[in-house]
């Protein structure tokens, strides 16, 4: 049929994502997304837009994706807040661990290059990232902590979720990344079992 576009957009926008997050905004050329998405520049502009525009679809799409993810993990915080954080860590472990994904992280990976990018892209950028604290912080705030010890923890998880996206681009193993986790499940269980018995004593 005349004018109807030949190619699926869900796969087209897996493509350009994968592309960015193997190698970044600034490597990334509009005639790279056409080999990944098999797109001729024209169909990427006209369906997809510049690469600038783009590149906030996918990471927009990366973030609901693994939002989603991190979202059900921790859902069980109100009741289980360690176990909850452990299965938040699992989401990251599971993507780092998947071969048919690039290693580490969009959304950090695009952190590291904020400087480079141009401000509109870093402040969306900056607002993904506040979206995993903020995410975090209400979770381990159901789990009874109180507000500062959330936001605190809040922010440590997030830190150190990012952390094992770029420890494993650098080659960390899946026992070493293990590690770093069980460091801080550790560090809150200390943290809530205080909780605890500041509550009941």
């Amino acid at each position: 049929m005349a004018g109807k576009k030949q190619f699926d957009m869900d796969t087209a926008l897996d493509a350009a994502m994968v592309q960015f997050w193997r190698f970044g905004h600034a490597a990334t050329s509009i005639d790279d997304l056409s080999r990944a998405t098999g797109l001729n520049r024209s169909s990427i502009y006209s369906s997809l837009g510049d690469k600038d525009t783009l590149f906030l679809r996918c990471l927009d799409r990366y973030g609901t994706r693994y939002g989603d993810k991190y979202e059900a993990a921790l859902s069980c915080a109100a009741s289980q807040p360690l176990a909850a954080v452990r299965a938040f860590f699992d989401v990251t472990l599971e993507r780092i661990a998947d071969p048919a994904l690039p290693d580490g992280c969009l959304i950090a990976q695009s952190a590291m290059a904020i400087p480079a990018l141009n401000p509109s892209i870093a402040a969306h950028v900056k607002e993904a990232l506040g979206f995993q604290r903020l995410r975090l912080r209400a979770a381990l705030k159901a789990g009874r902590m109180t507000d500062q010890d959330a936001e605190a923890f809040a922010v440590h998880v997030a830190a150190v979720n990012q952390s094992l996206a770029v420890m494993s681009r650098a080659g960390a193993s899946p026992k070493q990344l293990l590690a770093v986790v069980d460091v801080t499940a550790d560090a809150l269980s200390h943290a809530l079992r205080a909780r605890t018995a500041e509550v009941d004593g």
